[in-house]
């Protein structure tokens, strides 16, 4: 019975509105952004009136807003209230209270028609009153789900019915989930080349939106009336895990029932127009940035204005709001006609600082008038190929890609005279195939008819065997990514047609990677083609190599993985093998959620494959992949690099890096650069080079012989090619050969060049004065939602920076050049005396914005992240070079600095501003100083994770300044630190970044004597000891003075010493004395067990390392390791003490002073002399200061004893004898292997070296672990390290290693390439020519 009632019951919920009655609401909608917790700002909008509802006919109804009020927030929530927006309100009070009509029939809201006097953004609102009235009830079920049109579109509704009998009405509830939606009303900018990565939010989601209806009805007379109405709807964000915080966009509507009236609603004499349904209708929101609302009352005088200002304050200098500025003059050209950008070009195209200024504006805009405009420019001649090229890529990359754009650029391309210059012809083609990418991102329906010109090109190219034309059209569907070029595409695959087989290499490639981008939208069309490919033995290793990467690209299951790696076995090509598998073994350690699938279908796979491929040298083709990523901040980043060898040469057939990133849900291919080397491949195949039973050395030998002789190279194809790929399109491409190098070289030799060196040359006599800034939009992010409300919401990342530099620049050049500069010699140069004096002034503004909030042309109400960044790095410099006299000299001269040289900031706020006082706008910031006062006590129930005295210290901002001054050259340096956040809330990312953030670097002149240059001087030659500004001297120890002085050192460093050792004793003492209490139990019953083993394994280790006889190249057996170190050590010994200080006897090679010249004359700075004594092979450098009384030096003396060994010796000090290492280099042999040996010996060393040395021992075993070292211990030196390597193969090493307390060794570690060395020493070739002589006779001969 009770089942019965409640279906009679819901056979009556469709609501019912009476024809001859007028139903009057009480309305009211509020949209707030911000965050959540309570005490912090927020900006919104609320919109209130009195809501009328009568019938016109059946199915159709009037409705019309009585007294509407619009107020404004921007405020601390819930505190501050609300303000009336008056001057809004009465602008928009006649759109307003137009009636609206539109069809409703059983619950559901149809047509929606409206006057052409009420704008979108008014409708959109009437919309917002029309959402709460569609109630799709259906009369036998109580709780069910569907698909239910509304302002956001077509969204998974849940509906729940129930009655209340005592009240007598009936409750209606409804939630939607507005992340599952059938049909999405949303609009994207600049994310057209991402990919959703939807494994990346199946646990941690960056957007969350849910809206939840109730309804309380009650029965009437004509059926059920809607009492009142209730939604609330939240949009959060945030680009970290939600889990610690994000922020929210909340929209709350209540409609109540106030009373009938018997007056009708009346439409005004107007025509009606239809204006769509109940979905949102978007009108001028993609033009309108979110940063600023500017009333445009006449775009051509605004657009002057601001170009007029951006011009005259970006000269010397950039201007602080020169990014922002720049940002205003692009949406004001976005607001202009083409016949007002035409009348600005006009204006300013002669005057270069504007038209340059014009260029780099005009792209960012990103409508379809400026692809017209600059298509029109260009064919009439006003833009030369540079600019164009610029302005076109830009362009291309900004626009809305509609169907219109889509034909403009498609006529473009095939114009005549585009088609005239063939790199541009490439750049227009590659930037169609873009635009239906993008295109077909926000249509997925988009016809495959749109490549219909592209695949007659193809056509044609193939049937005329058009090899370039070929190549583009299959880049450009590439590009396009469009499954309809599937079939066009697997024409010029060798395997699947039999007229690809005569194709080149080149071109088999390309077709093979123009499935790439197919691959990410239809994996399994993709998928069987690729395999194919690569199982094909038939085909050239290089495409099965390629397709192989489309295959894993493409994201191929277990079973399809597990395949290839079965058929791989039995893989006869080596490096199909090691690509493949090094691949695999790569994807294995992938972390990035959107590969998870792979890296476990490759974990299982790469086990069926023989372990021996993983010993494969790198001059086998290999793939390598790195990846990070942090799932609690949705943040990654993976790079990808392919190498594709040849068995016959030494150099690769082609290379590949990618980088790719991963950020709060979406993912995106940054950049990709490939380089191929088909043509010389194929030219060195037919050359000795690639005769594989010679040596590596031999075969590199061979190619740079064959790589000189270039003219003989072959001319019908490209010795080279290179592509670069941003955001997975390719943006442009270019072939080496033998036709472009002619053409080079002409222009590097020729006439043309030496005129432009003259011309250079006498300007920079004559004084240069250079001036130029750069704009550039950086990002252009947009995602655009409508509301419950009616209002869009909008989330956007904005970053435009300006780069200024100002630059002067003479030369003064004594004698002067001969008007012929190429009749000069080398002796008239040698004579030439060279000055430069350069000043210059590089300084940089950015700004970037990011902007969660209500966007519209009317109306701002936004919560914003603001950072900016400007830098200003002032220099003078005066440079000199005497070459007949072997002077160099750099001088830095003092310049006037600005304040700070470096100003880093970051705020959050809240904003809103209304178009009809656009100055008049309300700024909040997020985390106000009341809510630091009140931290102690925060309304936020998560608050209580966090202890109260973190609680209490995280609440005070932060506020620190730090200076250094430099001593010498009197400079201070100060960075100054502001924060405060709002992390006394909650201890997570999102709220140590909101708050206020800065830094700021600023240098000024230091107390002391003014400072009034500083110089860099390097004396070459004889004249080098006249140079020096204080003689350098060492002293004798075997000198009465120098054993005093001696003495009186070796005190204050026993004194140090003790002070510094006698602290930690006492804390080591308790550890020490537990760890000899444990090591002495286990080390008894472990040692014997060990010992046996331990014998075989370390023979290599244990043989003596025995050095090179000068008469034979091994040494007797008996050579023992202490012999080989005695006589070098006593040699160089030997060495210093016939003479101490090289200077004493020889004059320095070269000396470099650098030093700051004071007003007072002090002697400030270093000097570092270099002697040479060649009948010992000796070398002596001497860093000295110059400062009277500082005898602190730095000494390094080094000789080459034989040529098997060097000993050198660094100590420094005062008088270079507080602290010394000496370090000795030998080769000799190890067993029967040859082998080279590194020892390091120090007599004293810092404590601070010695102390963190100590630290550093103690994560030694856990490293030698983790790389697959052996670790023993041992009583080895406790002043030496010992390294040694030796090749027991040409492919493959031991290392050995001795420090104090251990040893550690590893044996054949395989080398990426064989190292010529046979076991006597000895190379295991013979250069017969000097390559640096080929490479001057080469030179010579052209």
């Amino acid at each position: 019975m009770r089942a019965v009632v409640l279906a009679l019951t819901v056979a009556l919920v469709v609501p019912e509105f009476a024809p001859d009655k007028t139903y009057v609401y009480k309305y009211e909608g509020l949209l707030l952004g911000g965050l959540p917790q309570e005490g912090l700002a927020r900006a919104g909008i609320k919109v209130s009136s009195k809501v009328h509802l009568s019938a016109v006919s059946q199915n159709t109804f009037m409705m019309q807003l009585m007294d509407p009020q619009l107020h404004e927030y921007a405020g601390i929530w819930p505190k501050d209230p609300f303000v009336p927006a008056t001057k809004l309100t009465s602008a928009l009070a006649t759109q307003l209270q137009i009636p609206i009509k539109f069809e409703y029939a059983n619950g559901v809201v149809g047509k929606v028609f409206a006057p052409a006097e009420v704008s979108p953004t008014v409708l959109n609102l009437h919309r917002g009153i029309l959402n709460i009235l569609q109630l799709n009830l259906k009369k036998t079920q109580n709780i069910y789900e569907l698909q239910e049109d509304g302002v956001q579109g077509v969204c998974r509704t849940h509906y729940v019915i129930s009655e209340d009998p005592k009240a007598n009405h009936i409750i209606v509830t409804k939630s939607k989930d507005l992340n599952h939606c059938q049909e999405r009303i949303m609009k994207d900018v600049g994310l057209a080349y991402t990919e959703s990565c939807s494994e990346c939010t199946k646990r941690v989601k960056s957007l969350i939106e849910t809206a939840s209806y109730n309804y309380i009805m009650k029965p009437s007379a004509a059926g059920v009336l809607i009492s009142e109405a209730t939604v609330q709807e939240v949009h959060q964000f945030s680009p970290f895990n939600e889990i610690h915080g994000a922020a929210q966009m909340e929209a709350n509507q209540t409609l109540t029932f106030v009373e009938m009236e018997k007056t009708p609603v009346v439409p005004i004499k107007s025509n009606y127009l239809a204006r769509g349904s109940l979905q949102y209708e978007f009108s001028t929101e993609i033009l309108q940035t979110p940063i600023q609302l500017l009333k445009i009352s006449d775009a051509p005088a605004q657009i002057t204005e601001v170009l007029k200002h951006l011009v005259e304050n970006n000269v010397a200098m950039v201007h602080d709001d020169a990014p922002l500025k720049f940002l205003e003059l692009i949406q004001l050209l976005r607001a202009a006609t083409l016949e007002n950008i035409e009348a600005i070009w006009a204006q300013f195209k002669d005057k270069p600082v504007y038209r340059r200024w014009l260029l780099d504006a005009l792209p960012a805009v990103g409508t379809p008038v400026i692809v017209k405009f600059i298509k029109e420019k260009f064919l009439a001649g006003e833009l030369t190929i540079p600019e164009f090229i610029q302005a076109l890529v830009v362009a291309l990359q900004m626009v809305t890609a509609d169907l219109d754009t889509i034909q403009l650029t498609a006529s473009l391309a095939m114009h005549e005279k585009i088609a005239t210059i063939p790199a541009l012809r490439e750049v227009v083609m590659l930037g169609y195939g873009s635009m239906i990418a993008k295109h077909c991102v926000a249509v997925p329906t988009c016809p495959a008819e749109l490549l219909k010109p592209i695949h007659d090109i193809a056509a044609e190219a193939i049937s005329k065997n058009d090899i370039p034309e070929i190549t583009l059209a299959l880049k450009v569907m590439g590009n396009a990514g469009h499954p309809a070029s599937l079939k066009t595409i697997m024409k010029h695959l060798p395997g699947l047609s039999t007229a690809a087989t005569s194709l080149p290499l080149r071109v088999q490639v390309d077709a093979v990677l123009a499935l790439r981008n197919i691959a990410k939208k239809e994996h399994k069309l993709v998928q069987p083609v690729a395999l194919q490919l690569v199982l094909d033995r038939a085909l050239h290793p290089e495409v099965r190599m390629v397709a192989c990467i489309v295959l894993f690209e493409s994201k191929p299951s277990v079973a399809l993985v597990s395949n290839l790696a079965g058929a791989l076995k039995t893989e006869t090509n080596m490096h199909v093998a090691s690509f493949a598998y090094s691949h695999m073994k790569s994807l294995t350690r992938i972390t990035a959620p959107d590969m998870a699938s792979v890296a476990g279908a490759a974990n299982v796979a790469i086990k069926l494959m023989s372990r021996k491929l993983n010993r494969l040298s790198f001059r086998f083709s290999r793939a390598i992949q790195r990846d990070f990523y942090h799932t609690p901040l949705m943040i990654g980043a993976a790079g990808s690099a392919y190498m594709i060898n040849d068995a016959a040469t030494i150099l690769p057939r082609a290379v590949v890096a990618k980088a790719r990133a991963y950020l709060a849900g979406a993912a995106a291919d940054v950049l990709e650069i490939g380089v191929r080397t088909e043509g010389i491949q194929e030219a060195l195949l037919k050359s000795p080079a690639a005769d594989e039973s010679v040596d590596r050395i031999t075969q590199i030998k061979r190619t740079l012989g064959a790589l000189a002789n270039w003219k003989n190279l072959p001319t019908n194809q490209p010795w080279a090619s290179a592509y670069i790929k941003l955001l997975g399109q390719e943006v442009a491409y270019f072939n080496i050969d033998k036709t472009l190098i002619e053409e080079a070289i002409p222009m590097v030799t020729g006439p043309k060049p030496r005129e432009q060196l003259k011309r250079a040359l006498k300007a920079l006599q004559e004084g240069v004065a250079f001036q130029y800034a750069k704009p550039l939009l950086a990002s252009e992010v947009r995602r655009i939602l409508p509301t419950a409300v009616g209002m869009p919401m909008e989330l956007s990342l904005y970053t435009s920076a300006v780069a200024a530099a100002s630059l002067n620049v003479k030369a003064t050049i004594t004698p002067p050049l001969p008007e012929q500069i190429e009749t000069m010699t080398f002796e008239q140069l040698k004579k030439t005396d060279v000055q430069l004096q350069a000043e210059a002034r590089p300084s940089v503004a950015l700004q970037t914005f990011a902007v969660m909030g209500v966007n519209t042309a009317l109306i701002q109400a936004s919560v914003i992240a603001r950072g900016k960044v400007r830098t200003i790095v002032p220099g003078k410099v005066v440079a000199r070079a005497d070459i007949l006299k072997g002077n160099y000299k750099v001088e830095a001269l003092p310049v006037e600095l600005p304040e700070h040289i470096a100003d880093v900031s970051f705020e959050t706020f809240a904003v809103v501003r209304n178009i009809e006082e656009p100055n008049a706008e309300r700024t909040v910031p997020l985390v106000p100083e009341s809510a630091m006062q009140n931290a102690q006590n925060p309304s936020d129930s998560s608050s209580s994770e966090i202890p109260d005295e973190t609680r209490a210290r995280s609440a005070a901002p932060y506020h620190k300044t730090l200076c250094l001054a430099v001593p010498y050259i009197e400079i201070k340096g100060c960075v100054e630190v502001h924060s405060h956040n709002a992390a006394f809330i909650r201890n997570s990312p999102l709220f140590y970044i909101i708050g206020q953030h800065s830094a700021r670097a600023a240098l000024t002149r230091a107390e002391g004597p003014a400072v009034e240059r500083l110089e860099l001087e390097v004396q070459v030659g004889p004249r080098a000891a006249q140079r020096l500004l204080k003689q350098i001297s060492l002293i004798d120890e075997e000198t009465p003075e120098g054993k005093a002085f001696l003495l009186k050192l070796r005190e204050i460093l026993e004194t140090e010493h003790k002070n510094a050792t006698s602290s930690s004793e006492s804390s080591s003492s308790s550890r020490r004395s537990r760890r000899s209490r444990s090591s002495s139990s286990s080390s008894s019953s472990s040692s014997s067990s060990m010992s046996n083993s331990r014998m075989s394994k370390t023979a290599t280790i244990m043989e003596p390392f025995r050095k090179f006889h000068k008469d034979r190249f091994l040494a007797p057996h008996g050579a023992s390791k202490a012999v080989s170190s005695g006589s070098t050590a006593s040699s160089f010994e030997t060495l210093q003490k016939q003479a101490k200080f090289l200077g004493n006897n020889l004059p320095p090679v070269f000396a470099v002073i650098a030093r700051a010249v004071r007003v007072d004359h002090k002697l400030l700075g270093y000097q570092l002399a270099a002697y040479f004594d060649k009948p010992t092979a000796r070398v002596q450098l001497v860093v000295s200061s110059i400062a009277e009384n500082d005898n602190m030096k730095i000494c390094a003396d080094g000789a080459l004893l034989s040529k098997h060994k060097v000993t050198a010796k660094f100590a420094w000090g005062q008088e270079c004898q507080q602290y010394a290492v000496t370090a000795k280099a030998e080769a000799g042999v190890l067993g029967e292997f040859p082998a080279a040996r590194l020892e390091l010996e120090w007599e004293r060393l810092p404590i601070i070296v010695s102390t963190y040395a100590k630290k550093l021992s103690k994560h030694i075993p856990m490293a030698a672990f983790q790389t697959g070292f052996r670790l023993e211990g041992a009583k080895n030196s406790e002043k030496e390290i010992e390294l040694t390597a030796a090749l027991p193969n040409q492919r493959s090493f031991n290392v050995i290693a001795r420090i104090p307390e251990m040893t550690l060794s590893r044996m054949n570690i395989r080398l990426p390439v064989a190292v010529p060395i046979n076991p006597d020493g000895t190379l295991s070739i013979h250069i017969d020519e000097d390559i640096l002589s080929w490479i001057q006779k080469h030179f010579k001969e052209q």
